[in-house]
């Protein structure tokens, strides 16, 4: 096995001492290369586990690790170096920054990870190209459609090639076309050796593009399904998208 994020008795209190579990006694691996599905309904804690798996919060009891990070003993300079580098999100709402050009957003990672303005407004554009966005690079987030915004933030997710790609409802405010072409974008990353964590209460979406469905109930895992996938199309048909198609 080679585990990107391992999870061994992994629970987290809503409020320490309260004794009600967000998660509850959750044990998993995730392989590199992985695309895996967490669902449930709400409040099933697949949120919680998104955040645990991104060292954004903290487990009150068991162990976290990612990419070979102790994500619970790990100082805040870590955790911050870990989102920055290793991890990637992708956000139902996009969380893009109205006042900066779609370029300037896509940079915003490697900035933060110091890599010089020059070498990351390349390697920004770079991404942008390969995403079928090159054409927005100068407009601002408020003249894109749904579907133009969830791909320049693919674009930032991916641009310090993090070893792991964190979406979160990532088609949840989309149209049913501009949804399918984030989600074909997200496969074909997948087929092409990225590893990919999805949170979804659609579970029909779950079973179209993930290759192991994680059921998440009450805090606990009540399912875990890997499943055989043949998809049509290349990763190269389904990344070229033009930057004006939804």
């Amino acid at each position: 096995m080679n585990a990107i994020v391992v999870m061994q008795n992994v629970s987290r209190l809503f409020a320490e001492n309260s004794g009600v579990a967000a998660l509850d006694g959750i044990s998993l691996d995730i392989e590199r290369g992985e695309f895996a599905a967490v669902v449930g309904p709400s409040g099933s804690g697949k949120s919680t586990l998104l955040n645990l798996i991104a060292g954004l919060d903290r487990a009150t009891s068991g162990s976290v690790e990612v990419c070979g990070i102790d994500v619970g003993g790990a100082s805040e300079s870590a955790l911050a170096r870990h989102r920055r580098k290793g991890v990637g999100f992708v956000f139902q709402f996009f969380n893009l920054i109205e006042s900066l050009t779609v370029l300037e957003n896509v940079m915003i990672p490697a900035e933060l990870a110091g890599v010089r303005r020059g070498k990351a407004k390349a390697r920004a554009l770079e991404q942008l190209e390969e995403l079928g966005a090159a054409e927005l690079a100068r407009r601002y987030p408020e003249t894109l459609s749904g579907g133009q915004r969830q791909r320049v933030a693919l674009a930032r997710a991916l641009i310090n090639a993090p070893d792991l790609v964190l979406a979160d409802e990532p088609t949840g405010a989309l149209d049913t076309r501009s949804g399918k072409n984030v989600m074909d974008l997200l496969a074909a990353l997948n087929e092409a050796g990225q590893t990919v964590v999805l949170v979804t209460h659609d579970i029909k979406l779950a079973a179209s593009y993930g290759r192991r469905i994680l059921t998440l109930r009450d805090g606990r895992l009540a399912d875990d399904t890997r499943l055989s996938v043949h998809r049509t199309g290349t990763a190269a048909d389904l990344i070229g998208w033009t930057a004006e198609g939804r």
